[in-house]
């Protein structure tokens, strides 16, 4: 789940100790960033309390968005998915590349990329997390992904961000 802003992360639950305690923390943690110079102990001491405070509340099966959605970004991004039903057996072969080979070698520097669409040879990415502000993301797509889709699907003509 991303959030790129304050406002789509006003969907987060506002309410309950677990979220208060967690508010807590976020305060100690603003005070320790602005006070940097200071050696790094009390991470070793808020990360247990952080971490627990997220576990709790997915253990209390409360919703994880205050709308009561499970806001999973995989399902917002399939039903946003666009490609002609001819071509269904070329994305199959795109989704499965994109799985197996691109996803987790991005997902090791802290990116994301999914797949959006796929329209007269050109294949659209949504890409997240350090993937979306990486300056060599253009790169990535055109000399990495794009080379790969390319060798193994004769169909792909380029691939492009969304």
């Amino acid at each position: 789940m991303e959030f790129a802003s304050r406002e789509t992360a006003a969907t987060l639950p506002a309410r309950g100790k677990t979220v208060r305690r967690a508010r807590r923390h976020q305060r100690v943690l603003r005070h320790r960033l602005r006070h940097r110079d200071q050696d790094d102990s009390d991470w070793q001491h808020l990360k247990p309390a952080i971490l627990g405070a997220i576990m709790e509340h997915y253990m209390s099966g409360a919703p994880l968005l205050a709308d009561g959605s499970a806001g999973s970004d995989e399902a917002a991004d399939e039903q946003d998915e666009f490609f002609n039903e001819a071509d269904a057996e070329t994305v199959a072969t795109i989704k499965d590349l994109i799985e197996t080979r691109v996803r987790p070698a991005v997902a090791n520097d802290g990116g994301d990329i999914t797949f959006r669409g796929f329209k007269d040879g050109i294949v659209y990415l949504n890409m997240k997390g350090s993937c979306a502000g990486c300056p060599s993301s253009t790169a990535t797509l055109q000399h990495g992904i794009q080379n790969l889709l390319r060798h193994f699907v004769p169909d792909v003509v380029e691939v492009r961000p969304m």
